[in-house]
């Protein structure tokens, strides 16, 4: 029976995957043709007064060297006033095309203070756009000129200064502070008919020099001031005087400027510094003109600017510079001074050229100052009052302040009433009233000392606090320390101010001591102080150590005490000490040690030599035993691969003659330089000029080891004494002794030719049956090239044994000889000539007159001997 199946029924879907590719294709066609309209630029129209150096598809417009835009089209405007720039903008500037945003066009351009542009030299001119803010628009008109570019808060501060001339100053101008750059005008602009607005950019790293107090002046140009006192030409740099500048000062205590301050500008610094203005009259000006000083205790505090022709007299503006303002008070005098011509001589000489000048009196008086001053022709006779005044000067500032007591064994004599510098600058100066009952106390030979509120004195002695009271602490004092003279002084008089008694101590006993410099290689471990020792006690001590670039030395000051003075002869000398000598040998260990100030400071001793020896009185020497054996120092010049160091021996032939002290690489890299003692009593032989130096070290091969003990010890200098008479303090030392440097002066000296080296060397021997005789001395290849002459001689009890007869061949090594029908042949010396090498010697006649050699006679050297040879037996006879 056949099975029907039923038919299934299979429901159509209603979307098919294949309907996603068109609908892509539309999403990203739509995607493309947005992105595409909105990159396609922003047209924009700029109007320029020329199109010159703007080229269509060629001129980019740039924001900070990012190109943004180009230059599509270019056409006149409708009124002929210039063209109008078509440019398409990146469409990422949309939010900078604003209302106020600048245009303008970028050309090189050079003037004084710089050139602009430089770039556009290789990438042709652009365009420059600064955004501004406002509301969007496309059409836009150029500016004639680049604007001014203001700095950030990040890079300096922008202060604004007011003049009602710009002078020779422009954009670009440098802005000055002691003549050093601190930052530039970066614009100005015309406020009204009298005033000018000047922006300057001070760079951040100086913006804390700028104040509230600040004053600025114009340093543009050259200013030449002439008058009495002589010319002055005053210019601030070079780059002011081409391009115009701007100098200004700085108070410290005021509070620091910030952007937008503003200040005047001052034609001149004369103008600019602040002080106290006031006028003098008098009767006439026959002394006193524009530019005299006003001078108060020999310091200029001030300066006339003006004289001015009055109904009653003459009128002078004068200022006092603000440091010393303080002087002038309503009951302040003043008076002419010029050279005074007296029987005891001229004083104020240069106010003959210069003029005279206006003295200053201060007054005590805290009242409003008067209208004017009357300028008097002599000094009042305030100033011959009854109290001393003198004055004090110091290097440096001790602390003191006007008020501090001026005290005689603690008790107040006389105060300090001004500390000024001093008119140079090099020092502190104080002026110092003393009451009139105390003036006897002053004599031309008393000094004063500087008191201290704590003093603390440790020593090896021991440790000394001294504490004063309370207004030294506060003001600090001065103490006087009375001569032994009687003479007085004067009014006016100078004197010294120490810093501390054994300040005044040393400085007064410098005329009590006995000075000389001595030469050094080093400095010795030495300092200011160090003492100086004659057995053990002190005698002085070193004042100075000073390093002379040019010699790589050190010169040595030193001081002996006069009572000590007798020990300077001509058998004296100087060595450093050690903080500790230790001397061991077999009888046992000896230590010494320096006094325990001299090895803390370092230290010196004197000795002296016997009475016969002369000594040297400008060297220190390195230590006792060189300065007893009178050392002399010289100079070596070494190879830079020698292996010398310092405290390496200087011998002749074995015996010590000198020590080298000290070893440095030149500036070369290719030579040393070693200084060296030469003990005194063998200087004479070897500091000849034509003394030779070199180095000897360990030189190891089969035939042994030659120095042996520069293994353990190092490397030394050997040394050839000079025959001349001249004598040298710098020689040139060779990596090893010439090769006749050994040879007596009687031996023989004979010259082997061949036409190779082959396993000869410098001290090969000379054998004669098998004995040797003499040796190898050096080698060098002939002038042409073709032989090695080998350099070598005869001990002076073998030289009969040589003649012209004779024949010499090398018996180094083994030789084979194998032959077809001879067989093998085996030729061999001794074990040293078989290790080392060696030369044997044949003579076949007795040596005569006839054929006796003389020196640097030639001979072959064979490679073989000869069978004939074997035969040869003379029968020499030594002479």
């Amino acid at each position: 029976m056949t099975r029907i199946e039923s038919p299934k029924v299979v429901k159509k879907k209603l979307f098919s995957p294949i309907w996603l590719l068109p609908i892509v294709a539309l999403v990203l066609g739509a995607w493309l043709g947005v992105k595409s309209i909105k990159e396609s630029g922003i047209e924009i129209q700029v109007h320029f007064p020329s199109a010159i150096g703007i080229d269509v598809g060629k001129t980019l417009v740039k924001y900070q060297g990012l190109t943004v835009g180009k230059v599509t089209d270019i056409s006149l405007d409708k009124d002929l006033s210039g063209v109008n720039v078509k440019i398409v903008m990146d469409y990422r500037s949309d939010p900078f095309l604003n209302k106020n945003t600048l245009f303008w066009l970028v050309t090189p351009k050079a003037s004084i203070t710089g050139i602009e542009g430089l770039d556009t030299l290789f990438s042709g001119n652009y365009i420059a756009i600064e955004p501004g803010d406002g509301s969007s628009t496309s059409e836009f008109i150029a500016s004639t000129e680049a604007p001014s570019m203001i700095p950030n808060e990040e890079e300096g501060i922008v202060v604004k200064l007011t003049t009602p001339t710009l002078g020779s100053l422009d954009v670009g101008s440098l802005v000055f502070y002691r003549q050093v750059p601190v930052g530039k005008v970066v614009n100005y602009r015309l406020i009204d008919s009298d005033t000018i607005i000047i922006s300057t950019f001070i760079e951040q790293q100086y913006a804390h020099l700028v104040n509230q107090n600040s004053q600025f002046w114009n340093v543009s140009g050259l200013k030449i001031d002439a008058s009495l006192s002589g010319i002055k030409v005053n210019t601030e740099s070079l780059a002011s005087l081409l391009a115009g500048g701007i100098s200004f000062n700085s108070d410290i205590k005021a509070d620091k400027a910030i952007t937008g301050d503003n200040y005047v500008l001052y034609p001149d610094e004369e103008s600019a510094v602040k002080g106290v203005e006031f006028v003098l009259t008098a009767d006439n000006a026959d002394e006193i003109n524009q530019g005299s000083a006003l001078v108060y205790r020999g310091i200029e505090v001030g300066k006339i600017h003006q004289t001015q022709l009055t109904e009653n007299g003459v009128k002078f503006s004068a200022k006092f510079d603000i440091e010393y303002q303080h002087l002038l008070n309503a009951d302040s005098q003043f008076w002419v001074a010029g050279a005074d011509i007296s029987m005891d001589g001229v004083k104020h000489v240069s106010r003959l050229l210069t003029g005279s000048v206006v003295n200053v009196l201060p007054g005590v008086s805290d009242e409003t100052l008067p209208e004017k001053f009357t300028l008097l022709e002599q000094s009042p006779d305030l100033l011959n009052d009854s109290k001393l005044k003198i004055q004090l000067s110091s290097d440096e500032h001790s602390g003191l302040t006007a008020g501090a007591e001026v005290r005689y064994k603690q008790m107040p004599i006389g105060e300090i009433t001004r500390v000024t510098f001093t008119k140079d600058f090099s020092g502190v100066e104080y002026q110092v009233e003393i009451l009139p009952e105390y003036k006897g106390l002053i004599t031309t030979d008393s000094h004063f000392v500087s008191e201290s509120a704590l003093t603390i004195d440790a020593s090896l002695d021991g440790v000394s606090v001294t504490t004063r009271d309370l207004n030294t602490v506060i003001a600090g004092a001065v103490s006087l320390v009375r001569g032994k003279t009687k003479a007085l002084v004067r009014a006016n008089s100078q004197f010294a101010l120490y810093r501390s008694t054994d300040h005044a101590t040393a400085t007064l006993s410098k005329n009590s001591v006995t000075t000389l410099t001595l030469d050094s290689i080093d400095g010795a471990g030495l300092s200011d102080g160090s003492p100086i020792y004659y057995k053990k006690m002190q005698i002085g001590k070193v004042t100075e150590v000073n390093w002379n670039n040019k010699t790589d030395q050190f010169s040595i000051s030193v001081a002996i005490q006069n009572k000590f003075s007798q020990l300077i002869r001509d058998n004296s000398v100087f060595w450093r000490n050690d903080a500790a000598n230790i001397n061991a040998s077999l009888s046992g260990v000896e230590v010494n040690v320096a006094p325990l100030e001299g090895a803390l400071k370092g230290s010196l001793s004197l000795g002296l030599l016997s009475d016969e020896l002369i000594g040297n009185q400008q060297r220190l020497y390195d230590s006792k035993e060189l300065a007893l054996k009178q050392a002399q120092t010289i100079t070596l010049v070494l190879p830079a691969e020698a292996k010398v160091a310092a405290k390496a021996a200087i011998r002749f032939q074995g015996h010590l003659i000198g020590v080298v002290q000290q070893v440095k690489l030149n500036q070369d890299l290719n030579t040393l330089t070693a200084s060296a003692y030469l003990y005194g009593e063998y200087a004479g032989h070897f500091t000849k000029a034509d003394t030779e130096y070199f180095i000897v070290d360990a030189q190891i091969s089969l035939a042994g080891i030659k120095a042996p003990e520069t293994l353990i010890t190092g490397p030394y200098i050997g040394v050839i004494p000079g025959k001349v008479s001249d004598a040298i303090d710098t020689f040139e030392a060779h990596l090893s002794a010439r090769y006749d440097a050994d040879i007596e002066d009687d031996a023989l000296t004979l010259i082997l030719e061949d036409s190779q080296l082959g396993s000869i060397k410098v001290g090969t021997p000379i054998f004669f049956r098998g004995i040797s005789i003499g040796q190898v001395d050096g080698y060098t290849l002939s002038d042409n090239g073709n032989k090695v002459l080998m350099y070598s001689h005869i001990e002076k009890q073998y030289t009969h044994l040589v003649n012209q007869s004779s024949r010499f061949w090398d018996a180094s090594g083994i030789k084979l000889e194998v032959g077809i029908f001879s067989g093998a042949q085996i030729e061999t010396g001794s074990l040293e000539t078989l290790l080392s090498g060696g030369i044997s010697v044949v003579t076949e006649d007795v040596t005569s007159e006839q054929n006796k050699l003389s020196d640097n006679s030639r001979f072959d050297l064979y490679n073989k001997m000869k069978e004939e040879w074997r035969r040869w037996q003379p029968e020499q006879v030594k002479p």
